[in-house]
């Protein structure tokens, strides 16, 4: 333990210098930017931003790339609390009650929460890193495609908490929304599946059109048939968290920092299913989950505070097993290969200088999204001040551009036209929308999960429970479906 707090010390007198300092504080406000631009997110972000890295030195561009990581995590909070329009997948969450908060004048109160959250659940993730990473990374490797698909199972299932009232019109969402995962190319011989002969759908239906559409363009369409403000300035209220609110956002918050620490262990999650289960979670926890949906600030405060836990902890399978958690920890990996860097084990004995800083760096990124975006919460809810007539283009236009740019496809421009107004007709007969967007991105994720254990099983469907992990998580899953049927049955039963 010693040896590791006094590499842990060299690593920051590394990450402090001028030059490393300067990066992080750069990677820092940059990736807050990528995540306020809808559509764009921390993998497209990522992606464009690599070539500025190419002339820094290994530290410096890892540095700034995983700021603008972290930092992309937390920017997307922001248009998901003002304008309802996540900036990217992990925020979608967020946009259920934080964006109510919002239009009932507590906008401040949710991004200063959302601040918070991210820097306790990053910096509680980032110690996990320093004190345990071997042990917990080797957690993982327990983790087969059948355990992959009960997990999956268990997010789907979960993703009923955002059907409201009805659980068959939730069912049908979630359905609709596996259903639109099908077309593309089959994940195992690559033969083009439901294109009718599109060469855009070969890489399928992509999610940020989907939700761009669903939330973005359907909160446009609403705002009209309202025929008033698309926000109005009376909704920014007070910056300031109440006792109430610091009382009701602690828990949830220990909560995410877990949860999302695990959640970073497990290499192919992605972002989604961390701030799903941080949601249901609280809704299941809540004395009265009527609440969320509404407007209760747990609802921000978990999934937030999981999001960026989880960004940090991702981290650890990539340091200590070269192994990419995620779509944007993988284009990390290729910013390490390029550098001449191969993440593992080997890089802790071989570049130990080069680790320690930054994992230093990720305890300074996480200090410096926090000084900087408590003082600007109130400059980024005066955003609601801006008049309609303003607003309303810019957000159709970042919108639209948002989901053009992350495969410069026409087809996803028609897209969100499609499912905006596919969710405005939604939202006038109150079918739950949620649930379809999310199976979508999870949709191919269990898919690749059932297929790899049904090829490693000779298609034995047995193997999916034979494991104890797997076993485990389908029993938690059959208890899930169980419970709310129980209770209702109970509620029925008693008396008047």
């Amino acid at each position: 333990m010693l040896d590791t707090l006094n590499s842990l010390m060299g690593g920051f007198a590394i990450a402090l210098q001028p030059g490393n300092l300067l990066f992080a504080l750069l990677g820092s406000i940059v990736g807050t930017a990528v995540g306020v631009l809808p559509g764009i997110g921390p993998i497209a972000g990522i992606a464009i931003l690599m070539p500025l890295t190419f002339k820094l030195d290994a530290t410096g561009s890892i540095i700034m790339l995983s700021a603008i990581y972290y930092g992309a995590m937390y920017g997307g909070t922001i248009t998901s609390v003002l304008i309802n329009v996540p900036g990217e997948g992990a925020s979608a969450v967020t946009c259920i009650d934080g964006y109510k908060m919002a239009r009932k004048g507590r906008g401040g109160a949710a991004l200063a929460i959302a601040a918070i959250g991210s820097f306790i659940g990053g910096t509680f993730a980032t110690i996990v890193l320093v004190v345990a990473a071997p042990t917990l990374a080797s957690v993982a490797l327990h983790f087969g495609p059948p355990e992959f698909f009960a997990l999956m199972i268990l997010g789907l299932i979960l993703l009923v908490s955002f059907a409201g009232e009805s659980l068959l019109l939730g069912f049908i969402s979630a359905l609709l929304g596996l259903a639109l995962s099908i077309p593309g190319s089959d994940i195992v011989n690559g033969t083009p599946r439901l294109t009718f002969g599109n060469i855009d759908l070969l890489d399928g239906i992509s999610f940020v059109p989907v939700i761009m559409g669903l939330y973005g363009v359907t909160e446009i369409l609403t705002s009209l048939d309202r025929r008033q403000e698309f926000f109005k300035t009376e909704t920014i209220g007070s910056t300031t968290l109440t006792s109430d609110e610091i009382k009701a956002s602690a828990m949830p918050i220990v909560r995410g920092s877990l949860l999302g620490t695990f959640f970073g262990l497990i290499p192919g999650i992605g972002t989604i299913l961390p701030t799903v289960v941080s949601y249901a979670m609280e809704k299941r926890l809540a004395s009265d989950p009527s609440r969320f949906g509404h407007g209760a600030i747990e609802g921000v405060a978990g999934p937030e505070t999981t999001n960026n836990a989880y960004a940090n902890a991702a981290m650890i399978p990539l340091f200590t097993l070269g192994i990419p958690a995620s779509p944007t920890i993988a284009v990390l990996l290729g910013a390490f290969m390029m550098n001449g860097l191969t993440p593992g084990p080997f890089l802790f004995r071989d570049k130990p200088d080069f680790v320690w800083a930054v994992i230093a760096s990720l305890y300074i990124g996480n200090l410096i999204l926090l000084i900087l975006n408590l003082p600007l919460v109130s400059i980024w809810v005066r955003l609601l001040r801006i008049p309609y007539s303003i607003l309303f283009p810019a957000v159709l236009a970042l919108t639209v551009v948002g989901a053009y740019v992350t495969r410069n496809s026409v087809l996803d421009v028609w897209l969100v036209i499609a499912f905006g107004i596919f969710g405005y007709l939604a939202r006038k007969i109150d079918f739950p929308v949620a649930p379809m967007a999310f199976t979508l991105i999870l949709g191919p994720l269990t898919e690749n999960s059932l297929r790899q254990a049904l090829s490693m099983s000779d298609g034995d469907i047995a193997i999916l429970a034979r494991g104890p992990l797997s076993a485990s998580i389908l029993g938690i899953c059959a208890l899930a479906v169980i419970w709310p049927l129980v209770r209702m049955v109970m509620r029925r039963l008693r008396p008047a």
